[in-house]
C-alpha cells in the first residue's frame, strides 16, 4: 500500500478531485463490489435473490445507500476486517489493471498533473473506499496523493460503510483530515457534491448527466465551466 501524504506535505492551493465520473469512467466502487460478488457463486444466488428489492431501491436517491449496501453486505460478508477488504481491493485492481487503465479518462489526469506541477495540494475525495481509489492511482495513474472517501468496517457480519463520504460529509471529512485551507479548484460530476463546489473558488463540473445541468446553472455562478472529459453519454463541452 502506498504512502499518503499528510496535510503538512501537501502545501499550495488546494485542489479537490471526485473520482468516479471524474477522473475514471463509471462507477469505481459499483465495479469492485460486482467482482467481490462473482468471485463465489453462492454470491451470485444471494445477489440474485434480493434483487428484486434492493435494485429498485438504487434508483431512488432516499433509497438509494441501502440499496446498495445490500450488495455490498453480499460481497463482503464473512470479511470481518478493513484490511480483509483492502487486501481485496489490491488483488481486484492486480488482476483487472488493463480493464481500470482503460476507464481512466486522459483529460483527467492531465489536468490533474497540471495542478500537481503547479505546487498545487491536489486531493482525491470519493465515495468509494479509499483504499480502491489509492490502489487504482497508485498502480495505474502512478499518482501518491492524498485520497479521503467513505469509512468502512465491520458492519453486520461483513464489512460495510461506517461514514459516507457523501454530500455535505464530504467536506466535512475533507476539513477533519486537516486540509483547513480554502478550496481553490473542485472538479466533479454530481450534484451530491454541490456543497463542495460551492465551496470552491473555482468549481468546475465534469461529465454531469443531462438532467443536472439546470441544477448546476442554478446553483453555481454564472460561467461555471461545464465541460465533457469523454464520458460517453454524459453532458458538458467536449475537452481534449
Amino acid at each position: 500500500m502506498m504512502s499518503n501524504p499528510t496535510p503538512a506535505q501537501a502545501s499550495g492551493e488546494l485542489v479537490v478531485f471526485d473520482f468516479d465520473h471524474t477522473l475514471y469512467d463509471g462507477d469505481s466502487g459499483t465495479h469492485l463490489f460486482k467482482w467481490l460478488i462473482a468471485r463465489s457463486p453462492w454470491r451470485v444466488l444471494l445477489a440474485l435473490l434480493i434483487a428484486p428489492l434492493a435494485a429498485p431501491m438504487i434508483a431512488f436517491l432516499p433509497t438509494r445507500r441501502r440499496g446498495i449496501s445490500a450488495f455490498v453486505w453480499v460481497g463482503t460478508v464473512g470479511l470481518h476486517r478493513r484490511r480483509d477488504l483492502n487486501d481485496l481491493i489490491e488483488a481486484y485492481v492486480r488482476r483487472n489493471q488493463d480493464e481500470i487503465c482503460k476507464k481512466l479518462l486522459p483529460t483527467a489526469l492531465e489536468v490533474f498533473h497540471q495542478h500537481r506541477q503547479a505546487g498545487h495540494a491536489v486531493i482525491v475525495a470519493t465515495g468509494a473506499p479509499p483504499a480502491l481509489a489509492r490502489a487504482i492511482l497508485a498502480f495505474v495513474a502512478h499518482e501518491d496523493v492524498p485520497v479521503i472517501g467513505t469509512e468502512v468496517g465491520p458492519r453486520f457480519g461483513a464489512v460495510g460503510a461506517l461514514r459516507h463520504c457523501h454530500h455535505e460529509m464530504k467536506v466535512r471529512m475533507i476539513r477533519e483530515a486537516g486540509f483547513t485551507q480554502p478550496i481553490a479548484y473542485a472538479y466533479s460530476d454530481s450534484s451530491a457534491d454541490l456543497p463542495l463546489l460551492m465551496a470552491a473558488q473555482k468549481p468546475v463540473v465534469v461529465n454531469p448527466k443531462p438532467a443536472a445541468l439546470a441544477l448546476f446553472r442554478r446553483k453555481l455562478p454564472t460561467g461555471t465551466p461545464m465541460l465533457n472529459w469523454g464520458c460517453p453519454g454524459r453532458a458538458g463541452e467536449p475537452v481534449g
